[in-house]
């Protein structure tokens, strides 16, 4: 299609060239100056050819004019005709006709004159003919009984022309012959042209070959097509030059699909030794000769050639070009570069148009992409063909979509790919912007990770290298992703336009109209969300470039005034946000920015601004202490990320220290006076103070004024007309001051370290006796004094947790022992107040109506308990279990039975006396943010009152060390970040959770990214793995003392229970941070190693750089050997699951599948603390887990299902009621269910995996195939044999559910083996048959048990197994058909019994079935309307018997 363009433009312009020449010679004239001009050039001769035209109506002319037609074209051509036919001498006087025109011609003007175009009469304009003239060979040629002749006339005379330059007018006769040849109404003798054509390309020189072959499809007809289309493929062969013309008339030909299939694989052989230019045509030819059979062969290789071979060039003369264009220097060398470029977008061009109308080569491109394997083989071309098949056939973008998810996932397309993509083909891709930002739009609606980071990149790429009208469409469809609704979609798109924003500033401010809409949707967005778009929007509008952001600078501060001075709180807040992310923008510009002195006065104007858009925020939000709070958070993130200039922070440190002084702190010698409640006392001082000196923090009597005022003005003044400060804002106020002071002095708090161990007017907390006295506003207010103070213990470890000095690190140790007693205490208070709401502790917008709903709930529960004391109350120990828990299939079967009622009564009453804490877990709303930078203190060593018994003369001098309830209370915060933060969103918060709720308590950490906080842990690797190995120790120490048991009668029941829950945490934070996402993104690569390297050197001190296996290797062999004095069940799981994660990474994993699942089987067959197994529904959930982990890594199901049913099962069913199975103690009555599903599952899913196979196999692939099988039923029909044992519900359940696919399994995956094993093994064949009839009979019997007991959950499953047995007895005996063996089967009536084999009777059975047999020759059903089965038997020489059963029954 190119081709013909390309020519059909070189022909117009080779006419045109005539008509030009004819017009130079003939130069217009008057009427009458040209009838006198014609007559004077006349030709006269009296020759018949001569005298035949003029009477038919044409007349010759001389020299260099034209020859004059006086009649119509068709009229010429009937008369002409008439006179030869009609002539007395016919048919000679066609040969003197003839050597006529051959006398005529020998003169090379006359003969030039023939083939051009003849001259119309003046009078003959009028002619309802056709306007263009032909010449007169061209007219001759169309009349049949001359048309022989004046062809081989032509072909003889155009030698003499064939090496000739082209005449002075720029006239070539050789094309002019041949074009006399083209489009002809009929050829007389089309094979003789043929030759003669073929003859004459084999002579001519190069370029009249070229538009000799060109002209083929236009001179031929289809009859000679075959000919022609064979003798050009030999002579592509012989001739390399003409690979394009040749191509390019192949394409035209209607040749058979073989012929083009050899040309092509030639030409594929060529591909390399190709010019630029020429590929094009290539491509054309390549595209129109694929099939659809070995379209996905022919493309994979076109794919290779094609992007080695000429895509990478055009990105390097690109390069070059833009690199001569930037230095003003462009050659002749640049208009070459940009004519190779104009040539690729050519060749996109020709593979859009076989793609758009042809849904084969389409579909054959998305699979040749789909079936690369390696990454490295993945080319920038791929990419651009998946996004060019995308915008041109609508039919494959779903396909294209999940190819690309899959790759995406993969790693195998990443970032640098897509990139070098746009960089190389940025002039194709534009073409299809729209359906790149459609893709775009679409792969940001996934849930998955990597693949959002994929549509960002392409909104990226699109708006760095498309022109301004695509940038426009790409801020468009952000804002329209911003407004969506959809939190991801949010954050991804408002990233996405910060990245835009640093990227090109200018462009992004052309669009800043789009992105300012977004202020009428800010309902909608998170506070991390408001911040970003303000930090967007004020870079816009305050960058240097000021002038031309004015008008951006107004409606800013329009909208913020207006949240600001808003009565709706959210509203207000959502105005301190956005004011405070302005400010920061405003003060980073004025103190970033290089200062001159020409810039000093409008740096003081920018001060100035800073400084009142703060003081206006304060004023608006003092009224309000969540504002407030909010006000001083917001601040004091600002102060954090180092946005703020000097200037600004010195003013806000003065500003800040002094109002805290005033607000919060008074002298420790004044004893606060007042009509309190509760005693006032100082209390948790780190220092013993005198009477004259020393602060304190003023905390019960600012909560008393608040929550005990007795008018609605909690707020107002006292007599001295200072306001009064909500103690809500302390932990705030204190963080902005914190950090103030911090920036100031860089990180030195010399200035307010009496914060950290100043006393706090509290009053008594342990509760005592007095607990049950108090009333319930009493009760509240205690609360709301611990949560406060807990909170303001938090802020001075987040503050001091930093500092150097050992006098302050002991401190701040002293602290988190307080943290840990005063949570004791409130747990107490909690316990007795079910109802209460505590004080705000993060004032995001997410938390406005984040009421406890865990805590409402509780107190909902303990209602309910108190009118249903015989329900079971669940222990608070489920609340707070592993967030991994998943909810399996009949969660409920290992429930208790109604049977068990009295003892649950027991239980509760001992709960219900015992009741003395709830799960501050409840509550994490409720408490302040622990900084990152506050796990620094796990840095210090572990000391266990274990150690210290033997070790207190040593210990005694230390500093204060890091106990074990604070380390677990440190790792259950970082343990609840990372699950935040590194586990991908689809995962972690389920759709039924009010929007933010998961984020609440984390806006500090989500002001990191992903890999910062990644980064940080593999910091703190060392010293988790230092406190790993200590509580591995202890266990090992408190196994020994206890002769191997780590729950002995020694031990101390508090101590353990707290080291195993360190220890669980630990597993778990290793975990989370190695099956984090990000580790498989290449930028990630050096962090994983260097935690890899940090686990590594435990075992191995001093190597480094050594290789990504050598380091896995190591790591796993590292963590393997702690399995030994695991303390629970739980930490056994976690610490599976970190070798399964390490071992994923791993190119070989196979080599540590046999180590995962014997670790797995020694806690299957350890024995496990009495409080772990049992009826707690987690441990169930855990063992099923860590069942399926072992069956999947280990060698053999078979034999794995084998030894467990077979050898474990029986041992429990011989043991007393509560005992275990002594081969797997983890096997109980209780937990012979979670087995017995797991089992049945894997047996079922192992056998679907394997392959039929075909009678073509080798002998012994089919004996081996045979032996699985009969393991397999075996297997099955051990495990379904105990259903006569344990006839519980869900096992019943799970016996119909997976028995059924177990059959079918067997009918597609083993029936046809048998098929062609039968006359080899017949033994073995019918052995088997006979084993898997037992199964199916009892298969049967349980459909039976399903109908009588009428459980609806069981019988939804007969149907389905009644039909799956039915196929199975046809199938057998379509078996036996096929191997001559049909008399050999019989079928007969299968009466319905249940699980002990007892025969179920109905009324009408009893009548009319009574003495039926099953041994019943004839198949036939039974009066009674009974379910019967059919019976299949195979005997051999009436020994062997099988029978399979189906229903033909109805109710």
């Amino acid at each position: 299609m190119v081709s013909k363009r390309r020519l059909s433009k070189s022909e117009e312009d080779k006419e045109s060239l005539t008509e030009d020449a004819s017009k130079a010679r003939k130069p217009p004239l008057s009427k009458k100056t040209k009838k006198s001009h014609v007559h004077n050039e006349v030709e006269e001769n009296d020759s018949v050819f001569v005298e035949l035209l003029k009477t038919s109506g044409i007349i010759l002319k001389t020299g260099e004019s034209q020859n004059q037609l006086a009649v119509d074209q068709v009229v010429f051509q009937k008369k002409l005709f008439q006179t030869l036919r009609k002539h007395p001498s016919y048919p000679q006087i066609i040969e003197e006709f003839v050597s006529g025109l051959e006398s005529y011609v020998e003169d090379q003007d006359c003969f030039r004159n023939c083939l051009l175009p003849c001259e119309r009469l003046q009078d003959e304009e009028a002619s309802m003919g056709t306007p263009y003239s032909k010449s007169l060979i061209k007219l001759l040629l169309g009349i049949d009984i001359l048309q022989p002749a004046v062809i081989k006339t032509l072909f003889e005379k155009l030698p003499e022309f064939l090496f000739e330059n082209r005449n002075s007018d720029g006239i070539s006769v050789p094309r002019l012959i041949i074009s006399q040849l083209k489009w002809l109404d009929r050829i007389v003798d089309s094979k003789d042209l043929t030759t003669k054509i073929m003859q004459l390309v084999s002579v001519a020189p190069l370029p009249l070959q070229h538009d000799f072959i060109t002209s083929l499809p236009e001179i031929l007809g289809d009859s000679q097509h075959a000919d022609v289309g064979k003798e050009l493929s030999d002579l592509l062969m012989e001739n390399t030059p003409l690979t394009v013309p040749i191509l390019d008339v192949l394409s035209s030909l209607q040749l058979d699909q073989k012929l083009l299939s050899k040309v092509r694989q030639l030409v594929m052989g060529k591909l390399s030794a190709v010019k630029l230019e020429d590929l094009p045509v290539i491509i054309r030819f390549i595209l129109h000769a694929i099939t659809a059979t070995d379209a996905v062969q022919v493309i994979s290789e076109l794919r290779k050639q094609l992007d080695l071979q000429h895509c990478i060039l055009p990105s390097r003369l690109q390069a070059s070009q833009s690199r001569l264009k930037s230095k003003g220097r462009i050659s002749s060398s640049g208009n070459q570069e940009s004519s190779d470029q104009d040539c690729v977008i050519l060749l996109f061009d020709v593979i859009k148009s076989a793609v758009r109308y042809e849904k084969t080569i389409a579909e054959a491109w998305i699979k040749a992409i789909e079936n690369i394997a390696s990454v490295s083989d993945h080319k920038i071309f791929d990419v651009v063909m998946l996004l060019i098949i995308y915008s041109t056939n609508t039919q494959t973008k779903k396909y294209i979509e999940r190819v690309l998810r899959n790759k995406i996932r993969s790693g195998c397309i990443q970032e640098q790919l897509l990139q070098s993509t746009f960089c190389t083909h940025s002039l194709v891709l534009k073409d299809v912007c729209p359906s790149i930002l459609s893709l775009a739009q679409s792969l940001l609606h996934s849930v998955d990770q990597s693949i959002n980071s994929f549509g960002s990149l392409l909104y990226k790429h699109a708006f760095k290298y498309f022109d301004a009208y695509c940038q426009q469409e790409v801020v468009g469809a952000l804002v329209t992703h911003i407004c969506s609704g959809n939190d991801a979609e949010v954050d991804i798109a408002l990233d996405v336009l910060l990245d835009l924003v640093a990227l090109n500033l200018a462009a992004m401010r052309l669009n800043a109209v789009f992105v300012k809409g977004i202020l009428d949707y800010l309902d909608n967005l998170s506070p991390q969300q408001i911040r970003k778009l303000f930090y967007i929007l004020s870079t816009l509008a305050f960058s240097k470039e000021q002038a031309a952001s004015n008008h951006i600078q107004d409606d800013m501060h329009l909208v913020i005034r207006k949240q600001l001075s808003s009565t709706v709180l959210r509203y207000k807040l959502i105005g301190i946000i956005g004011a405070v992310t302005m400010a920061g923008i405003m003060a980073a510009d004025s103190g970033s920015s290089i200062v001159t002195q020409r810039k000093a006065n409008l740096n003081n104007e920018e001060y100035t601004q800073v400084t009142s858009l703060l003081q206006l925020v304060h004023s608006c939000s003092e009224q309000s202490p969540q504002a407030s709070a909010l006000y001083y958070d917001e601040f004091a993130n600002l102060i954090q990320g180092g946005k703020v200039a000097p200037k600004a922070l010195e003013w806000a440190e003065q500003t800040i220290l002094n109002n805290f002084q005033d607000a919060f702190v008074v002298d420790f010698c004044v004893t606060p006076e007042g009509d309190y409640p509760f005693p006032v006392k100082a209390l948790y001082g780190l220092e013993e103070y005198n009477s004259q000196d020393g602060i304190a923090i003023n905390l019960l009597p600012l909560l008393f004024s608040q929550d005990f005022a007795k008018d609605g003005s909690r707020m107002t003044s006292h007599g001295s007309g200072q306001k009064l400060v909500s103690p809500l804002c302390l932990a705030s106020y204190f963080r902005l001051l914190r950090l103030c002071v911090e920036k100031q002095n860089d990180g030195n708090l010399e200035e307010i370290d009496g914060l950290l161990d100043c006393p706090i007017f509290l009053t008594d907390l342990e509760p005592g006796e007095k607990l049950e006295s108090m009333s319930v506003k009493e009760h509240s207010f205690m609360c709301s004094l611990m949560f406060l103070t807990l909170n303001w213990f938090r802020e001075v470890v987040n503050a001091f947790c930093q500092q150097t000095s050992p006098e302050m690190k002991g401190k701040v140790l002293t602290r988190l022992k307080h943290i840990i007693e005063l949570q004791g205490i409130l747990e107490k208070y909690l316990a007795v107040t079910p109802d209460y709401v505590p004080p705000l502790a993060n004032f995001d917008l997410e938390t406005l109506d984040a009421t406890p709903h865990t805590s409402t709930t509780i107190s909902a529960k303990m209602r309910v308990m108190g009118k249903k004391g015989g329900r079971k109350r669940k222990a608070d120990g489920s609340k707070t279990s592993s967030p991994d828990t998943l909810s399996k299939e009949d969660t409920s079967e290992c429930d208790p039975t109604p049977s068990d009622r009295t003892q649950l009564e027991k239980e509760f009453t001992k709960k219900e006396e015992e009741k003395t804490s709830v799960s501050l877990q409840n509550y994490s709303a409720f408490f302040r943010e622990l900084d990152i930078e506050v796990f620094s203190i796990l840095h210090c060593g572990l000391v266990t009152k274990f150690i210290l018994d033997t070790e207190m003369h040593t210990e005694a001098t230390e500093v204060v060390q890091l106990g074990p309830p604070e380390l677990l209370f440190l790792l259950e915060d970082l343990s609840q970040k990372l699950e935040n933060m590194l586990t991908p969103t689809a995962k972690r918060a389920p759709f039924f959770k009010s929007k933010g709720s998961w984020n609440i308590g984390f806006s500090h950490l989500h002001q990191r990214s992903a890999q910062e906080i990644a980064h940080c842990i593999v910091q703190l690797l060392t010293p988790m793995c230092n406190h790993l190995e200590n509580i591995h120790n202890y266990f090992q120490c408190l196994a020994s003392e206890n002769h191997g048991v780590v729950d002995g009668p020694g031990t101390k029941v508090q101590e353990h229970q707290i080291m195993s829950s360190c220890y669980q945490r630990l597993l778990q934070i290793f975990y989370g941070l190695f099956a984090w996402s990000g580790f498989f993104q290449p930028e990630n690569h050096n962090l994983l190693n260097s935690a890899l390297e940090v686990l590594a050197s435990r075992l191995k001190q001093g190597e480094h750089d050594q290789p990504l296996e050598e380091l896995l290797s190591q790591s796993f062999h590292y963590l393997q050997n702690f399995h030994h004095n695991i303390p629970s069940f739980q930490c056994a799981l976690y610490l599976i699951r970190l070798l399964m994660v390490i071992s994923e990474k791993s190119t070989a994993p196979s080599q540590k599948k046999e180590k995962i699942a014997s670790l797995a089987k020694q806690f299957l067959c350890r024995v496990w603390p009495s409080g772990e197994k049992g009826k707690n529904n987690t441990f169930n959930d855990q063992l099923h887990d860590l069942l399926c982990i072992y069956l999947a890594h280990t060698d053999s199901v078979l034999k794995a299902i084998e030894e467990i049913a077979g050898v474990g099962v029986p041992e429990l069913i011989n043991s007393p009621k509560d005992a275990s199975s002594s081969t797997f103690p983890t096997l109980t009555r209780h937990t012979f269910v979670i087995f017995f599903r797991v089992m049945m599952a894997e047996l079922e899913k192992t056998v679907k995996g394997l392959q039929a196979g075909t009678a073509t196999d080798q002998q012994q692939v089919h004996e081996e195939k045979l032996l699985y099988w009969n393991m397999a039923v075996r297997d099955f029909s051990i495990l379904l044999n105990l259903i006569k044992v344990f006839d519980s519900h869900p096992v019943l359940h799970v016996c119909l559910k997976y028995g059924r696919l177990f059959v079918e399994a067997f009918l597609k995956q083993c029936m046809p083996l048998l098929d062609f094993s039968f006359r080899k093994h017949r033994e073995d064949v019918l052995s088997l048959l006979e084993t898997f009839q037992l199964n199916t009979r009892l298969l049967h019997h349980l459909c039976g048990h399903s109908k009588i007991h009428q459980d609806m959950r069981l019988t939804k499953h007969v149907p389905l197994l009644k039909k799956t047995l039915e196929l199975l007895v046809y199938r057998v005996e379509a078996m036996l058909i096929l191997n001559n063996c049909q008399e050999a089967f019989w079928l007969g009536n299968l009466k319905n019994r249940d699980l002990q084999g007892e025969e179920i009777m109905s009324q009408n059975s009893q009548e009319s079935t009574a003495d039926a047999s099953e041994d019943d020759t004839p198949s036939q059903v039974s009066k009674s309307k009974v379910k019967e089965d059919e019976d299949d038997e195979v005997s051999d020489e009436g020994k062997e018997q099988n029978s399979d059963e189906s229903d033909d029954d109805s109710d």
